[in-house]
């Protein structure tokens, strides 16, 4: 496994590569298309996501948090919509209409089992990188990308592995997949299976194809600019792990604006917090769109 991480960190044009497709399928605001990665259940094997349409230039690939509910950041997609900014929420792997019958949560998406988690976050951004298509053949001329916890990983994934994507929002961010789940409050379970069978600095190898921190590098003296917010008192995405990431843009000279709120992980998504938070999108969005 090592040894397949370092080979995907070191070629990670060709660990994201994709095939395009034709097969989309708009019904009533709900978008449908096959997966540019096919795991063993058919289900996750279609990608859904919802659309919200504006008449601007700008459209946003939302990526909400693990174990999201289909109503997930649909109040966000709501905002930018009246903002003149076209949204499109993304269900990623195992969430949704894409989780098996058999699982009661989507556990196939962040789980002890290393390989499926890796193949589960590359699913993720090549389902990204297919609706990016999408919305470009449906007539937008810009793409941004937003995630949330678990979506701001796949959304910087992303946005380092494809340039059509001119801005990024990361709310929650780490530099480090396996910090996350060793670390953080939420994934207590998860660490809990990989105690005893392996150790931190050998998972952080192994998870380095889907951690940003490899990666960051990548937008090195970029003009592509990033928003991220952070939480000061965050049991999930620690501080101090967030910190390491915003140290390491701050060293590649990354284009960036940091903002630290006095809220948790959860808390984020209450008010007052998620009326800043959405403010300062919108405006960032803006701004974007609004750059030649």
């Amino acid at each position: 496994m090592k040894a397949f991480s370092t080979d995907a960190v070191a070629s990670s044009d060709v660990f994201f590569s994709y095939r395009p497709t034709s097969e989309y399928l708009l019904e009533d605001e709900i978008l449908r298309f096959p997966s540019a990665a096919k795991s063993p259940h058919e289900e996750n094997n279609t990608v859904w996501a919802r659309v919200f349409d504006a008449p601007g230039e700008l459209a946003v690939v939302v990526l909400p948090q693990w174990n999201c509910e289909w109503d997930g950041h649909i109040k966000l997609c709501r905002v930018l919509q009246r903002a003149g900014i076209a949204a499109l929420r993304l269900s990623m792997p195992y969430h949704h209409f894409r989780k098996p019958p058999h699982l009661k949560r989507p556990e196939y998406m962040v789980s002890a089992n290393v390989g499926q988690t890796i193949d589960a976050a590359r699913q993720a951004v090549l389902d990204v990188r297919r609706a990016a298509d999408w919305l470009l053949a449906r007539g937008y001329k810009k793409l941004a990308v937003l995630g949330t916890s678990l979506g701001s990983c796949i959304g910087f994934l992303t946005f380092a592995h494809d340039r059509r994507f001119s801005a990024c929002v990361l709310i929650h961010v780490s530099g480090y997949f396996a910090d996350v789940v060793w670390d953080g409050l939420s994934t207590v379970h998860v660490r809990h299976s990989l105690e005893g069978h392996i150790e931190r600095a050998d998972l952080r190898d192994i998870w380095a194809p889907i951690s940003p921190f490899p990666f960051i590098r990548r937008l090195m003296d970029s003009d592509r600019p990033l928003q991220m917010f952070a939480g000061r008192y965050d049991p999930t995405f620690l501080p101090r792990l967030s910190q390491q990431a915003f140290d390491e843009f701050d060293r590649c000279h990354v284009l960036h604006e940091l903002h630290w709120l006095r809220c948790g992980h959860y808390t984020i998504g209450q008010f007052p917090f998620n009326a800043i938070v959405a403010r300062n999108i919108v405006r960032f969005m803006k701004a974007a769109r609004d750059r030649t």
